[in-house]
C-alpha cells in the first residue's frame, strides 16, 4: 500500500510538472496611458503573435495594465510585473520602457514606440542593445512632416509644437522638428505641457505667435488631443500630427506609421526572445512603412483647402 501510494503520488508530482511545463508563458503589456496610437500597438502585438502561431490560453497569456500617464503609476506597474515573472515585459512607450528597465535588468524587455532608444538610455546602442533589453523604434520621418507642412500651408513660417519635456522622446523629436524647420527657413516655438491638464492652455498660449501647430508622438498630448484640437480649429490654424490615428479624431493631416503594423513588427521580436534569444542580442529594429492620411472636414473648418496632390497620395481622407 504504502509502495502504490508513493507511486501515486509522484505520478501527481509528475502530472504536476507536466502541467507547468504545458502552462502558457506570461506575456505582461504595459503602456504609459491609453490612446488609438498605442492601443493599436497592443493590438499588433497580440496579432501578431497568434498569426506567428502562438494561441492565447495555450502557449501565451497576457497582462496588460496602463499606466493613464503616471511615472510613479508606471513604476509600480514594472514592480507587479516582474513580481509575476513573466517571459517577457512589453513596454509601450518610453516613460514605461524606463519603468521596467529600472525594476529589472533579468526579466526580458521588448518596447515599442519608442523614439530614441539610446537617448532614453535603454539601450548601449542600436546594433548591440546589451542586457536585457531590445525593442521596436519608431524615430519619426520628421522631414517629411515638415515637408507636408510646407506644401499644405506654404506660408507657413513659424511651427509652435506642443509637448511634454519631461518625456525623452519628445525631446528628441522637439530637436529633430528644429533641424528640419530650420532647413525650410521656418521657426519652431515651443509650447510645454507636463499634464494632459495642461494642454489646452500650452494650445492657446500658441494663438497669434505660429501659423501651423505640429504634434509629435507625445503621450502626455495625443491623450488630450481633442483640447488642443479645438483650440486650433477656433483660432483657424491647421494641427498637424505626427500619428495617422490623430487624423481621425481632428487632426488635419499626418505621415506616420501605422501603429498597428509596428506592434505587428514588435511581436516579431517578442516571438524570438520567447524562443529563448538573448533580448541583449538582439537589433533594435525601426518602424518601416510610412502613411499619409489628411482630413478634410477639418479643413474644410479652418478654411484651408486642401491641395489636389495631397488628396491623391493620402491613403485616406476624412470626410
Amino acid at each position: 500500500m504504502r509502495l502504490r501510494g508513493f507511486l501515486l503520488a509522484a505520478a501527481g508530482l509528475l502530472l504536476a510538472g507536466g502541467i507547468a511545463e504545458a502552462a502558457p508563458k506570461i506575456v505582461a503589456i504595459t503602456s504609459i496611458v491609453e490612446h488609438p496610437a498605442l492601443d493599436a500597438v497592443r493590438d499588433g502585438i497580440k496579432k501578431g503573435l497568434a498569426d506567428a502561431g502562438l494561441k492565447e490560453g495555450e502557449d501565451v497569456s497576457y497582462l496588460f495594465e496602463t499606466a493613464q500617464g503616471n511615472p510613479a503609476t508606471a513604476a509600480q506597474i514594472a514592480r507587479q510585473f516582474v513580481g509575476e515573472n513573466p517571459a517577457v515585459i512589453v513596454a509601450i512607450s518610453t516613460p514605461s520602457a524606463q519603468a521596467v528597465a529600472a525594476a529589472t535588468k533579468d526579466v526580458p524587455l521588448v518596447f515599442s514606440a519608442v523614439t530614441d532608444p539610446v537617448g532614453a538610455q535603454l539601450v548601449a546602442s542600436v546594433e548591440r542593445p546589451g542586457g536585457n533589453v531590445t525593442g521596436v523604434s519608431d524615430m519619426l520621418p520628421v522631414a517629411d512632416h515638415v515637408a507636408l507642412i510646407r506644401e499644405i500651408a506654404p506660408e507657413a513660417k513659424r511651427i509652435g509644437v506642443l509637448y511634454n519635456p519631461g518625456e525623452a522622446n519628445s525631446v528628441s523629436s522637439v530637436a529633430a522638428l528644429r533641424k528640419a524647420a530650420d532647413g525650410e527657413g521656418m521657426t519652431v516655438v515651443e509650447a510645454p505641457a507636463t499634464k494632459s491638464a495642461d494642454v489646452q492652455s500650452a494650445t492657446r498660449s500658441l494663438v497669434g505667435k505660429v501659423d501651423a501647430i505640429y504634434v509629435p508622438t507625445d503621450n502626455t498630448i495625443v491623450s488630450a488631443l481633442e483640447s488642443a484640437i479645438g483650440v486650433a480649429n477656433a483660432a483657424k490654424l491647421p494641427l498637424f500630427a505626427a500619428d495617422t490615428d490623430s487624423v481621425a479624431r481632428g487632426a488635419l493631416a499626418a505621415v506616420g506609421f501605422n501603429y498597428f503594423d509596428v506592434g505587428v513588427q514588435t511581436a516579431a521580436v517578442v516571438e524570438r526572445v520567447l524562443k529563448g534569444e538573448n533580448p541583449g542580442e538582439i537589433p533594435v529594429t525601426f518602424a518601416s512603412g510610412t502613411d499619409l492620411q489628411v482630413n478634410k472636414k477639418t479643413a474644410d473648418a479652418i478654411g484651408l483647402t486642401l491641395p489636389p496632390e495631397v488628396l491623391q497620395r493620402a491613403s485616406k481622407v476624412v470626410e
